[in-house]
C-alpha cells in the first residue's frame, strides 16, 4: 500500500469533492499537428457556414471553441477527431506549449461568439465580417503554422500582462521541445 504522499489523489477527490482543476485542464504541451488540423477543420466549417449563410453554424463554431478552451480536446468533436484520429497518422507529435494555444482558443471563442450574437441580433453583415477574420486567423494556423493567438500571447507576456510562470517554456528556450 502506498503512503498518502505517493498517491495522485487530490485533496478535493480524497474528500469526495470534484477536482475542478482536472475538469478544466488543458494539455501542456500540445501536439502542434493536432492544433493545426483542428484549425483546418474550423476553416472548413466556417467557410461552409459563410457560403451557406447558415447562422446556426456560427453557434456550432462558437460552441466548439468554448469546449476546447474550457476542457481542452477531451469533448470537442473537432479536437477529438484531430487528436485521436488524424494527427497520429502524421507520425511523431511536434510538441509546443499549451497556454498560448488555450489563449488562441479563447480568442476564437470570443470572436465566434460575437459573430453568433451579431447574426441573431439581425446584424448578419457584421457577423460575416467577424467570421472572415476567424477564417483568416485559422487559415494562418492550419496552412502556414502561424498561430496569431499565440503571437498575441507572447506579445502580452513580454509586456508583463501575462505572468511569466503561466508559460515558462515560452520564456525559456531550453524548456521548449523540438
Amino acid at each position: 500500500m502506498s503512503r498518502p504522499s505517493e498517491t495522485s489523489v487530490s485533496p478535493a477527490t480524497a474528500t469526495g469533492g470534484v477536482d475542478w482543476r482536472a475538469v478544466f485542464a488543458f494539455p501542456n504541451p500540445v501536439n502542434e499537428y493536432a492544433a493545426r488540423i483542428t484549425a483546418g477543420l474550423v476553416v472548413l466549417l466556417a467557410v461552409a457556414t459563410l457560403l451557406t449563410g447558415f447562422g446556426w453554424g456560427l453557434a456550432i463554431i462558437a460552441a466548439g471553441f468554448w469546449l476546447r478552451v474550457l476542457f481542452g480536446p477531451r469533448i470537442s468533436p473537432l479536437a477529438l477527431l484531430s487528436v485521436k484520429v488524424l494527427a497520429p497518422r502524421l507520425g511523431r507529435p511536434k510538441l509546443v506549449p499549451g497556454p498560448p494555444k488555450r489563449f488562441a482558443q479563447g480568442i476564437g471563442a470570443a470572436v465566434s461568439t460575437a459573430a453568433a450574437v451579431l447574426f441573431f441580433a439581425g446584424l448578419a453583415p457584421a457577423a460575416w465580417v467577424l467570421l472572415a477574420v476567424l477564417i483568416a486567423a485559422a487559415s494562418l494556423e492550419a496552412f502556414a503554422g502561424f498561430c496569431l493567438g499565440c503571437a498575441i500571447f507572447g506579445f502580452l507576456q513580454r509586456r508583463g500582462m501575462i505572468p511569466e510562470d503561466v508559460c515558462e517554456a515560452c520564456n525559456n528556450i531550453s524548456l521548449r521541445q523540438l
